[in-house]
């Protein structure tokens, strides 16, 4: 009773001198929770409640530590750490090991010592509202973002295959952890959770949660204010798969970067799968600690590129598949055409158009686009479409629009062909390839005899000329 009574009054002259050098929420979070456990000559054995708390301390506050205890014991005062290792023993007594204090802040020989968690027992899960219980961990993934509802185009191949390798095998692959980065709007949550949902599919006894990094900073800040910070690190340690969005938004969080340096490493060491997402590439993210960026370019980083054309019409298309309308193809060539900021812009401007269109009781046509979408459409030189051009120049020149594409060679017929094809060149993204798929599945090749005929054309014959320049205007008026 007396080593007992002896090691505890050490500690707590210890804990007098630590709590006036320190804030008061360092204090009841890394203190605390620490009794003294025995005192054996000038050794003195403290209890942690696990091995991240050990970490912590040796690496933050390994120095105050040493220099309190020798002043309590003499210079010859060393201090042991006694680690909570399993709280979940039936026996009813935990689990310990004993680790002495490295003394120099360097923890890193004991990091990777696994920790035995039992999910449905001891952690709290900071998805879960307090009274709620609920056994299963909840992924907070979006069923509807899957690789089925992904398009892939030359913008997002790589990630997007590099996505779909990890969701075949996560933690198994070179690519960990994933990082998926690009612009706003451009597919980073779709295909982040994607991946999170494939896993699920195939792999349902996988435990895979998504968490912003918003959300994963106020979950530490609460599980501080709670004195639950346990709970909430062994929670995300027990993951197999973390799908972390937004990862730039740690910027100058440096106490929240420190708990997720701890997480990664664990999860990394242990053979799981993160997978991260953000606006810049791991190079140019600002206000993040160096040994984080570090972990964060160990894996792949792949980027998300603004879709081309092409890929734009195919994203709309399938969204109407999905929705179950049917649109003209000139209205559906004027939206990708004229917004191509972002993919959640174009299919926000679908939505748009959609209730507009239900409101008013209007079938939609290119004329009811334009005015209903210019609020997304900026407001510089406005792209028209080949369907469009195509339409314009067979009233021009009163021949059939279907015959444009048909192989006929009546004279006509190649006229209105050529003209459509140059205008198309001109006033549109489209590529010679894509322009002569459009025109009745031509080869690049016809396009560019078709462009130079009419510019001979317009050069030698007035009356051509004159053909091209009204038509011109029309399109213009457009």
């Amino acid at each position: 009773m007396t080593m007992e009574k002896t090691c505890t009054e050490v500690w707590k002259n210890c804990l007098q001198i630590i709590k006036d050098n320190i804030p008061n929420q360092s204090f009841k979070t890394w203190f605390e929770p620490i009794s003294a456990l025995k005192l054996d000559g000038k050794v003195l054995t403290i209890q942690v409640p696990s091995l991240f708390f050990y970490e912590w301390l040796e690496e933050h506050y390994v120095g105050l530590l040493r220099k309190t205890v020798k002043k309590q014991l003499g210079d010859e005062g060393r201090l042991e750490y006694n680690i909570v290792v399993d709280k979940s023993s039936n026996s009813g007594s935990p689990y310990t090991t004993n680790i002495p204090s490295n003394g120099n802040g360097a923890a890193a020989k004991f990091q990777s010592m696994p920790i035995p968690v039992s999910i449905n027992k001891d952690i709290k899960n900071p998805f879960i509202i307090p009274g709620l219980k609920k056994l299963n961990v909840d992924p907070q993934l979006n069923s509807n973002y899957t690789f089925e509802n992904y398009i892939e185009g030359d913008c997002n191949r790589l990630a997007r295959s590099a996505g779909y390798a990890v969701a075949a095998k996560p933690g198994g692959t070179s690519f960990n952890p994933l990082m998926i980065y690009g612009g706003v709007g451009l597919g980073k949550t779709h295909l982040a959770q994607a991946i999170g949902n494939e896993i699920k599919r195939n792999m349902p006894d996988k435990l895979v949660i998504y968490v912003s990094c918003e959300k994963f900073c106020q979950q530490f800040v609460d599980s501080l204010k709670n004195n639950t910070i346990n709970d909430f690190v062994n929670f995300y340690q027990a993951m197999d798969v973390i799908i972390m969005d937004d990862v730039h938004n740690f910027a100058g969080k440096e106490k929240t970067q420190d708990i997720f340096f701890h997480i990664f490493n664990h999860l990394h060491q242990s053979g799981k799968q993160v997978i991260l997402s953000s606006d810049k590439a791991p190079k140019d993210l600002a206000g993040l600690e160096e040994r984080l960026l570090s972990r964060f370019k160990w894996g792949l980083s792949a980027d998300l590129q603004i879709p081309d054309l092409e890929t734009r019409i195919a994203i709309l298309r399938k969204k109407m598949y999905a929705d179950g309308i049917e649109l003209p193809n000139e209205v559906v060539e004027y939206v990708a055409h004229n917004i191509d900021n972002n993919v959640r812009e174009l299919e926000g401007a679908m939505v748009s158009l959609l209730a507009q269109s239900t409101l008013n009781k209007k079938d939609i046509d290119l004329n009811l686009a334009k005015q209903m979408l210019k609020n997304f459409i900026k407001n510089t030189s406005k792209e028209i479409s080949m369907e469009y051009i195509q339409k314009l120049v067979c009233e021009y020149f009163e021949v059939p629009v279907d015959m444009v594409k048909s192989p006929t060679r009546k004279r006509e017929i190649v006229q209105a062909r050529q003209i459509s094809m140059y205008l198309s060149k001109s006033h549109t993204k489209s590529s010679l390839k894509t322009i002569g798929a459009f025109f009745g599945g031509r080869d690049h090749s016809t396009v560019i005899y078709a462009c130079q005929t009419v510019e001979d054309l317009i050069d030698t014959d007035k009356k051509f000329k004159g053909y091209v320049h009204d038509i011109q205007k029309k399109l213009k008026m457009n």
